[in-house]
């Protein structure tokens, strides 16, 4: 027994995230020319990480298109949990970029290149203004789901980027130091590695299924059993379709009577509200198996905590 609604509505904001893809990919083309011209490392890794943020901006793109496909029989939840996978995807790109980004920049100190300053800041400032744009556009719509924030945050980070290679041009112009393009590619780096990091962790956490976060099974379990006529819970299972779209399963123990005369019913409803309304997650798409005692000895074995 199941509530009787649809999969939730998936918001992708394909639009904004069209408009930062094309402006990421022009800044890309830029950059690569201007790391080629100035030989900065800065620039260098600065336009590499643009070029994670487009085809991360692309997979996030195609992954909001994706979304928006209706359920079918094949894929009951149609392709929400393709915004995970999209999300995941940039994080471990962003984590090989970060690490290149750190080796290249302690060589570099080591073994210093020429940098041209005019360059380096001229193609910093474009860089800059087409972070600042795309951030302008994603920016109302970060908070829908993981693969906006991703998209959001990758732009963030190209813009912090950007600042480093103009304080690095500023430098080397200005003193003749070129250590600090190094500094500036390692610092990058820096912004890159934990944020991927963060959302690695979760997208792992919902494609392994894992508890909502917010979200005390032992509450439920608790709080369920302590309403009139259940008996126990058990086969407890909450996870996670894709980003607000939490899913709980259980099996209801009720009093004998609830199934003779014709209570059944009463208490699956009071069940589904319970979890839609009393937590801090509220759970809208919850699926009780109601059954009468002793039922749970004919069952196979359990998978679950309780």
């Amino acid at each position: 027994m199941s509530s009787g609604h649809d999969h939730g509505t998936a918001t992708t904001h394909r639009g904004r995230l069209a408009w930062a893809f094309g402006i990421t990919a022009t800044i890309l083309v830029a950059e690569v020319l201007g790391a080629l011209w100035t030989g900065s490392l800065a620039l260098l890794v600065d336009a590499g990480h643009m070029l994670t943020d487009a085809a991360g901006l692309a997979m996030a793109l195609v992954a909001a298109s994706l979304a928006l496909r209706p359920p079918t029989p094949e894929r009951t939840w149609g392709s929400r949990r393709a915004e995970i996978l999209a999300a995941g995807g940039q994080a471990i790109v962003l984590l090989g970029v970060g690490v290149y980004a750190f080796v290249e920049g302690v060589r570099r100190l080591f073994v210093p290149h020429e940098v041209s300053s005019t360059g380096l800041l001229v193609f910093g400032i474009v860089g800059l203004a087409g972070n600042v744009a795309s951030m302008l556009i994603l920016s109302a719509g970060r908070g829908a789901n993981l693969n906006m924030r991703a998209a959001f945050l990758e732009v963030v980070n190209d813009a912090l980027g950007s600042v480093a290679v103009i304080i690095s041009a500023i430098v080397i112009a200005s003193t003749g130091w070129v250590y600090i393009d190094a500094i500036a590619g390692m610092l990058i780096a820096a912004l890159i590695v934990p944020r991927a990091v963060t959302i690695l962790r979760e997208a792992s956490h919902i494609l392994l299924e894992s508890v909502p976060k917010g979200l005390d099974l032992a509450d439920v379990r608790a709080h369920l059993v302590a309403m009139p006529h259940v008996q126990d819970v058990h086969d407890l299972h909450a996870s996670t379709v894709a980003t607000g779209l939490p899913i709980l399963t259980a099996h209801v123990v009720l009093d004998e009577e609830c199934f003779t005369d014709g209570h059944a019913a009463e208490m699956l409803a009071r069940l589904q509200e319970c979890v839609a309304s009393h937590f801090e997650v509220s759970i809208e798409h919850s699926t009780f198996q109601l059954e009468p005692p002793g039922h749970a000895e004919r069952e196979h074995a359990t998978h679950a905590w309780t």
